[in-house]
């Protein structure tokens, strides 16, 4: 039995491919669990169109994390903290922080796209590498200074 299948199944194939599986397995597993449709011309035709949607989709990610990573290369931020009066930071810097700033800067960074190994608890320029969706890396300097 020809079938198309909706969503990824595991030892199978992925979602959109049309397989050719047993007819007790498609009727007694597949089918009842909504994992596969049977394979009509419509749905043959619905799949292609999934397909081309879900890879331009993926094109035009790609497009927006290159910009993105072009832009955020090389990039300097500061990030001003209170200073003890023997010179000691008042709090670290964290990714969280890092991410925050980016975001008044204009970029939508999350937190867990900062590689920061530990927190930085002195002043001075680090590098700091930004992960970005489709394997992109990005490295800003941060400069941490009096504030």
């Amino acid at each position: 039995m020809k079938v198309v299948l909706i969503q990824d199944v595991e030892n199978l194939g992925k979602k959109f491919e049309v397989k050719e599986v047993a007819d007790g397995y498609a009727r007694n597993m597949l089918i009842p669990q909504g994992l596969v449709k049977l394979a009509t011309p419509e749905v043959i035709e619905w799949a292609e169109l999934q397909k081309q949607i879900v890879t331009e989709k993926a094109e035009e990610g790609l497009k927006n994390s290159q910009q993105v990573a072009s832009k955020l290369d090389d990039l300097e931020v500061q990030i001003n903290v209170k200073v003890g009066e023997s010179g000691q930071l008042f709090e670290s810097i964290t990714a969280q922080k890092i991410a925050e700033r980016l975001k008044e800067i204009g970029f939508e960074v999350k937190k867990n796209q900062v590689k920061l190994e530990e927190p930085i608890k002195e002043f001075g320029e680090f590098p700091v590498k930004i992960s970005l969706d489709h394997n992109l890396e990005a490295e800003i300097r941060l400069i941490v200074g009096e504030g």
